[in-house]
């Protein structure tokens, strides 16, 4: 999606040539983290299925920690803030713990 640049009409056109360049570069990244994630809930919700199929937590906090970790280098040698990765994933975390909580009521309730 090529974003307007109503807002700088003045500005000189190489450099909103340019603007729009990075922010279609941004547009295209938004898109590849959206699929991404949507890619990594569908395996979190198989693993709440299978945690609810054998009565397992739906947290686990020893895995949660080391993701963590893992994230926090992966952050740092990317040259990203690790507190703002580590922020991102215990995001994911909770809902991925939100879904897991929600699968295993439907499972002891009967439901698929």
């Amino acid at each position: 999606m090529t974003t307007s640049n109503a807002a700088t009409p003045d500005a000189d056109p190489a450099v909103l040539e340019e603007l729009t360049r990075l922010r279609d570069s941004i547009d295209n990244i938004d898109a590849a983290v959206v699929h991404m994630l949507a890619e990594r809930f569908k395996c979190t919700q198989q693993v709440g299925r299978l945690k609810a199929e054998h009565r397992l937590p739906p947290a686990d906090p020893g895995r949660e920690a080391r993701q963590i970790a893992r994230l926090r280098a992966l952050a740092e040698d990317a040259k990203l803030d690790p507190a703002f990765a580590e922020k991102f994933l215990t995001f994911i975390i909770a809902e991925v713990i939100r879904h897991h909580e929600s699968i295993a009521d439907d499972t002891a309730g009967g439901r698929p």
